[in-house]
């Protein structure tokens, strides 16, 4: 996959709109879509991965519309902001499940969980299940499924927002050496803006369903915005 181009995209869902936006994320990039609760972050990162048409506009991978691949074809990975483990499943059972979906045989879906699990610290939980996790092991786990399938582009909701201090910091020491090993797109969502400066290459900034500004993500700060923005940033306009 070489590019993700957003064209004059809009979707309606609900009462909420996220109004037309066009944005080109660059293969191997790690993109932040950064902005308050409830400005459309989350529903972005689903039309990028194709969870819906839009109204108008379009989201191409390729050149190819995402509604017009099939899901199976796509090369996504999204870890949802809850984890959306599956609870009656043990920890290894929920990394292999995509595995055993696309047909891949045991001996196959054990190395690639084993490979994943040792990479991310978990092996010494594969057999237990996701209600007796911790936040950190929960999110590894995750992250686990989600690269099982060798994605070219991972998609992130919120996902260090429940973590505690030193479980986020060893975390995204894990999220860098996941976009070193696997060199796949990685578009995530956050309202903290020192995790978006960190760990993004450029960051989106999205309030209220419009994209405001797109800027490289070591100058966020540095930036002269207009008052929105500067607002959302903490700080008064710059003259």
């Amino acid at each position: 996959m070489k590019e993700i181009i957003i064209h004059n995209f809009t979707v309606k869902r609900g009462s909420f709109t996220l109004y037309p936006l066009s944005l080109t994320i660059e293969k191997g990039e790690i993109f932040a879509i950064l902005g308050r609760t409830g400005s459309g972050k989350t529903v972005l990162l689903e039309a990028i991965g194709g969870s819906f048409p839009g109204t108008c506009g379009s989201v191409l991978y390729d050149g190819i519309d995402v509604m017009e691949i099939p899901p199976f074809n796509r090369r996504l990975g999204f870890v949802y902001q809850d984890h959306g483990l599956f609870p009656h499943m043990k920890v290894y059972d929920n990394i292999v499940y995509g595995l055993k979906m696309h047909g891949f045989t045991r001996a196959e879906q054990e190395e690639r969980a084993s490979a994943l699990m040792e990479m991310l610290s978990i092996t010494h939980i594969r057999n237990q299940y996701p209600g007796t996790l911790s936040g950190g092991e929960s999110q590894r786990t995750a992250l686990a499924r989600a690269l099982a399938l060798k994605p070219e582009v991972l998609l992130l909701d919120e996902p260090f927002s429940a973590l505690d201090p030193a479980t986020r910091q060893q975390l995204y020491l894990e999220l860098e050496k996941i976009h070193e090993r696997f060199q796949c797109t990685i578009i995530f969502v956050t309202h903290d803006f020192t995790e978006a400066r960190l760990l993004a290459k450029r960051v989106g900034i999205l309030l209220d369903g419009r994209l405001k500004a797109v800027v490289s993500a070591d100058r966020l700060m540095d930036g002269h915005y207009c008052d929105e923005v500067e607002q959302f940033l903490g700080r008064s306009q710059r003259i």
